[in-house]
């Protein structure tokens, strides 16, 4: 039987500004920008913060893997974005597909109150005028087209029906539903609760979506508080929303450039407490839609010189139907930066285990206690045995004493 699939992929899930920080890297510092692709290969764009510079690099390399005596078909996308802040649009100078003619690309946005008809379009060509960028639009060869839209608009591309929502947000904003023969997303970023008919519009836009998409920047404290009025919300509303919405997986997105990766990891933990088919965003994470579910594959996190050895450990943590487990795992190698284990349990991505290595001999025992989070799980070589991935968490440093 022919499986339907589509596929989404998280190129950038910072919001507000890009960050190299070191505490970022786990989860990555771009801001928005995610691609879909569905079962007839009809390919979605949404935003176009600076992830997009990536997506373009991959697109580049795919579309040109031909034989002699091909020629190139070129790149064609529908580019959904949803509102015209800087972080969702600072991208678009630096996609290289937009500068070759072969390539095809069709946005739909809203019209700004602010810019008046046309508003796409002024938008993207304002990245590229000077004195902010040295390159002129005339550069732009790319075919493009642009249609205007609106909240509770519906229309269809292809096999894929997308229908729109307002968001509470400053200066407006819309959520995207795709709805494909594999399973529907909804993508629904920068949003505030507190105003009754787009909260109302939200939850009617989400219903029985396979996997939700939600702005979940700050803490429910920050929310309430210090943040109250930014147009953003937290992973407490992202819970309510899906609970109610019968929404199969949630996603928190928008992550804060301040917030470490031990910060999103609170969140996640406090959010799969209420609601446990909940995940991350993380740059390079992918999720698959089909009629069998939805699966999630996080990105490589193989960084650094490896090592081949069979340590001895003590490992804890939950299991991929929640139970909790213990046992005796051999550690197969490992860097600075994760390890390679070997577990009868097969514990869930992005869930944090306790790692105890006995890293001594037969003279000293030397214990090396460490938490981390799985980041990759296979079925091992060695029978009932699965191979999992895992990067060490870094544990704040305590501070030195002040003179």
């Amino acid at each position: 039987m022919t499986q339907t699939k589509s596929k989404l992929v998280f190129w950038g899930v910072r919001g507000s500004t890009p960050t190299t920080d070191r505490d970022s890297w786990r989860y990555g510092g771009n801001t928005p920008c995610l691609e879909v692709t569905t079962p007839d290969h009809t390919r979605f764009i949404l935003d176009c913060g600076t992830g997009l510079r990536m997506l373009g690099n991959q697109l580049r390399i795919v579309n040109n893997r031909w034989g002699e005596g091909q020629s190139e078909a070129g790149i064609d996308a529908h580019v959904l974005v949803t509102h015209y802040h800087w972080d969702h649009i600072q991208g678009i100078p630096f996609f290289q597909p937009f500068f070759e003619a072969q390539n095809r690309f069709h946005f739909y946005s809203f019209q700004s109150k602010y810019l008046g008809r046309n508003s796409l379009r002024q938008v993207l060509e304002a990245q590229l005028a000077s004195p902010y960028f040295p390159v002129d639009v005339s550069n732009m060869r790319s075919s493009r087209s642009f249609r205007e839209v609106s909240g509770g608009d519906k229309w269809k591309v292809d096999n894929t029906e997308i229908t729109t929502a307002w968001l509470n947000h400053p200066q407006d904003c819309l959520a995207y539903r795709l709805d494909m023969p594999s399973g529907s997303i909804v993508y629904a970023t920068d949003t505030e609760p507190g105003a009754p008919e787009r909260d109302h519009d939200l939850r009617e836009l989400a219903h029985g979506a396979d996997v939700l998409i939600y702005d979940a920047q700050y803490s429910p404290e920050q929310l309430a508080s210090s943040r109250k009025g930014w147009g953003h919300s937290s992973w407490l509303e992202g819970v309510k929303i899906a609970r109610e919405s019968k929404v199969r997986n949630l996603v928190l997105f928008h992550h804060d450039p301040d917030s470490t990766g031990r910060t999103i990891d609170g969140f996640l933990s406090a959010a799969r407490q209420e609601f446990p088919a909940t995940w991350a965003a993380m740059e390079g994470m992918s999720m698959t839609l089909s009629e069998r579910g939805v699966g999630v594959t996080l990105p490589k996190s193989r960084l650094g010189q490896r090592r081949r050895l069979r340590f001895a450990a003590t490992v804890k943590g939950e299991t991929d139907d929640g139970r909790a487990f213990e046992e005796n795992a051999t550690v197969r190698d490992l860097s600075l930066q994760g390890a390679y284990l070997c577990l009868s349990s097969r514990p869930r991505l992005q869930s944090e285990l306790s790692v105890n290595i006995d890293a001594g001999d037969h003279e000293r025992s030397s214990l090396l206690s460490l938490r981390a989070t799985v980041v990759h799980c296979e079925t091992g070589r060695e029978q009932a045995q699965n191979g999992v991935g895992v990067v060490f968490i870094e544990d704040a440093e305590p501070e030195m004493p002040r003179d």
